[in-house]
């Protein structure tokens, strides 16, 4: 058990952890079913940073809170929506070009645009929701549901590479206990928090809607593809409990 914990949070945050050496592509899928944890303990980081900058000014609060958010996870999931807005850009053509920017190290103006854009949405909502009374605990299930889009993504889509990390996590993944999982994480949070229910469904419909673009073209995932849809859903979650006090 110890080692697909171990190898969540070496594969998804910056958090010193022991290595743990030549992991078995069954370690790599079930590493998954620790993905809402990871991504709780970043929240947990993120609050308790915004309760000791409680006193700063809202600005350079929501600053230092997205770097703070930046640097636990290396930028990791930011280097995959920069890659899919490139690919997106300039791949439509066809999946084999898709693919050939998904790989290159490059950035083009997409993937600027695209980083720049969902980093100044992020820091805007975050101000704004810090501002409110529940504000702080609503940060533990922000980069919660970012993860939890990531085991949407490998439940619900092929893995379009083979060999490598990816592809054994997503063929060793535990199909069942994974979907037990992922409700159970997307629900709980919903119901004790009054109006959870809104961003929980924003998250839903925005997964349907990526999810769908991405089986019509290139018709799977990659690693890529997980990175952007993590981001995109956090960035999601975040704008709707700004505007959850409009339907509640």
């Amino acid at each position: 058990m110890i080692t697909p914990l171990r190898l969540a949070f070496g594969l998804l945050t910056k958090i010193p952890i022991s290595q743990v050496s030549a992991p078995t592509p069954k370690a790599y899928g079930h590493s998954i079913l620790y993905y809402p944890l990871v991504g709780l303990v970043i929240g947990a980081v993120l609050a308790a940073v915004a309760l000791v900058l409680e006193d700063v000014d809202p600005g350079l609060r929501g600053a230092l809170i997205l770097v703070v958010w930046v640097w636990l996870t290396g930028g990791l999931h930011l280097d995959g929506l920069a890659d899919v807005a490139d690919a997106w850009i300039g791949g439509m053509a066809s999946r084999e070009r898709l693919l050939a920017i998904l790989k290159d190290p490059r950035s083009g103006p997409g993937a600027v645009v695209a980083v720049v854009l969902l980093l100044l949405v992020k820091f805007a909502a975050l101000q704004a929701i810090l501002a409110s009374d529940n504000g702080v605990w609503w940060l533990l299930s922000v980069p919660m549901f970012g993860r939890l889009a990531i085991v949407y993504l490998l439940l619900r889509l092929d893995y379009l590479r083979e060999g490598g990390m990816g592809a054994e996590m997503a063929a060793n993944i535990p199909r069942i206990p994974a979907w037990i999982v992922l409700a159970f994480f997307a629900i709980v949070p919903s119901v004790l928090m009054a109006g959870g229910e809104i961003p929980l469904l924003a998250v839903i419909l925005f997964l349907s809607i990526f999810g769908y673009k991405i089986q019509k073209h290139p018709g799977g995932i990659t690693g890529d593809f997980l990175g952007a849809g993590c981001e995109l859903s956090e960035v999601v979650y975040l704008v709707a409990l700004v505007l959850m006090p409009m339907f509640v």
